[in-house]
């Protein structure tokens, strides 16, 4: 018997690289109980390291016991979210056939061109699936390398399940796919044709993809006992912009910052151009099936990479950079300067190539690499800015919290509104808000993102 003041819940798991979370949230979207784990990484045959499945497996379903015995909650229904290009190859039992393969993981430069070559050739082959070279980051040319060094193997694959897929199948022993993470550059998806690609019949592939279901859909289970209704799954980039497309209407951009600095255009129907599919533009797939235009730069690690080196140098804390407030006159005179050309075409930002002697402070070096990353962050954004109307840009993550980063965007888009954004759990809460009608009898609510305006006027 549940206690009669129970609270009624959604259960989301949210399976990072680095950290395993189970929240709770009630029907005002508020998190009541949250549960995390790291957990230490394994090896596959070749000793890269990898996911521990096992591990992982054993956490959800012991995790998911134990919520379940707790009365001060009601669970009404369960959704998951996790990261992307990951396959877990399961046999008719259900058993997991490989280990967790990093996408990280190097991909065999022969076996890429025979398939490319194979396949119309990079170019259009990424045209149509809208997805960058990018080895085995595209998920399907993992089941590809399976199916011709492993074909044993691939023989007894039953289904090839996405992680957000095979984490919601431990607890519902059911098998689907889903579009956020078959439309993630995964090779898989023709995005024009709205199909699975021509290539993913003629290897048999499509044998091993479990039936497609709708993003914002449910099943009912039966899990330990209790009557629940189940989603299957969100690829976590689409899951964190679900929040922003339930509480804004006018076109807008989401600048999502962390490791990489995703920008995302919900409102960008043109497809890729070969120009933007070489500066490393994507698309992504919606909860609800459309394209999201993206483009991305890995500014996060450029800057964590930078403030190491200006640390070293001028001898301060490697987070010194958090005490930097922005000063107008510092700006004002870098960019009297001449720009550098670096003539590198891998560098992320110029400030990889400058010489740190060349400034007097700290404080100067790092206004200076803030200046880098914007020129840089704002050829990224522009891609998918073009051809469209952009009332607002959102920023959250990490440097929506850089007052130097902000202030300068917002001075590079003076005809857009720009904002640094904060949902407290984004990707967990988007799983949660996609199935929002099967499990809340509430409206959504209109406040989970906190806005912080930046003003666009001249630096003073």
């Amino acid at each position: 018997m549940r206690n009669s003041n129970s609270i009624p819940v959604i259960a989301v798991y949210d399976i990072g690289k680095t950290n395993k979370k189970l929240f709770l949230f009630s029907e005002d979207y508020e998190v009541v109980y949250e549960k995390s784990v790291t957990l230490p990484e394994t090896v596959d045959e070749d000793s890269f390291p990898c996911e521990d499945l096992g591990l992982l497996s054993h956490w959800i379903k012991d995790s998911f016991a134990d919520v379940l015995t707790k009365e001060e909650f009601d669970i009404i229904a369960i959704n998951f979210t996790a990261y992307g290009a990951s396959f877990v190859h399961v046999d008719k039992g259900g058993n997991p056939l490989t280990p967790l393969y990093n996408y990280l993981k190097p991909y065999p430069a022969d076996l890429s061109r025979k398939f490319y070559d194979k396949y119309g050739g990079e170019i259009m082959l990424s045209m149509h699936t809208a997805s960058p070279v990018l080895g085995s980051l595209n998920s399907g040319m993992q089941l590809y390398r399976i199916k011709h060094t492993q074909k044993e193997i691939f023989k007894q694959i039953a289904y090839s399940l996405h992680l957000p897929q095979y984490v919601s199948y431990l607890l519902t022993g059911k098998t689907y796919s889903d579009i956020t993470s078959i439309g993630c550059h995964t090779n898989l998806w023709n995005f024009p044709q709205n199909n699975y690609h021509e290539w993913v019949y003629r290897e048999g592939i499509i044998e091993k993809l479990a039936p497609l279901f709708p993003s914002d859909g449910i099943t009912e289970i039966t899990a330990y006992g209790k009557k629940l209704r189940a989603g299957i799954g969100l690829h976590d980039s689409s899951a964190a912009l679900i929040p922003y497309l339930t509480s804004f209407r006018e076109p807008f951009v989401l600048i999502s910052t962390g490791t990489w600095s995703i920008s995302l255009n919900p409102f960008n129907p043109h497809p890729l151009t070969v120009e933007e599919l070489q500066q490393d533009c994507l698309s992504y797939i919606t909860y609800r099936g459309k394209p999201v235009k993206a483009s991305r730069l890995f500014a996060g690690y450029e800057h964590e990479q930078q403030t190491k080196r200006l640390a070293d140098h001028f001898n301060k804390n490697k987070d010194f950079y958090t005490s930097v407030e922005y000063d107008g006159e510092i700006v004002r005179t870098l960019r009297s300067k001449p720009p550098i050309t670096t003539g590198d075409k891998s560098a992320i930002t110029a400030f990889s190539k400058r010489d740190l002697n060349d400034f007097s402070s700290y404080e100067e070096a790092y206004h200076q690499l803030m200046l880098d990353i914007i020129n840089s962050q704002i050829q990224a954004t522009s891609l998918i800015l073009k051809d469209t109307i952009t009332k607002r840009i959102f920023v959250d993550g990490g440097f929506s919290k850089n007052p130097i980063f902000m202030r300068l965007l917002a001075e590079a888009f003076r005809g857009i509104e720009v904002y640094a954004a904060s949902v407290a759990q984004a990707t967990a809460m988007g799983s949660a808000l996609a199935i929002h009608g099967y499990w809340n009898y509430k409206p959504a609510p209109k406040d989970i993102i906190k806005l912080k305006y930046y003003d666009t006027s001249p630096a003073s």
